[in-house]
């Protein structure tokens, strides 16, 4: 009889490998192409140059953030870690 738990292992670790390139592909793919999708809808439907400067901005800006989610994650654990050594640092959890 086979083991079960190799088979096991290896749905969780085909699992981990789908999770890593899925979050890859929205992250490499997705993201840009529905920027660029909402920039072009945005200038088509209103055919105005402000309206779509603007969502050419406001793309940029969720493209960036989102291409940087690992300089934010730590930037956000140094705030969090500074903040609590602190001496002046208020406990509001009581």
């Amino acid at each position: 009889m086979p083991p079960t738990v190799m088979l096991a292992a290896g749905w969780i670790e085909t699992g981990t490998g789908l999770g890593t390139d899925i979050k890859g592909l929205i992250f490499n793919v997705a993201i840009p192409v529905l920027c660029g999708i909402f920039v072009v809808v945005v200038g088509w439907k209103t055919k105005a140059p402000g309206p779509t400067i603007m969502a050419v901005i406001f793309a940029a800006i969720v493209w960036g953030l989102a291409a940087n989610m690992g300089a934010l994650k730590n930037k956000t654990t140094e705030d969090i870690v500074h903040y609590q050594g602190s001496p002046g640092a208020a406990r509001s959890d009581q």
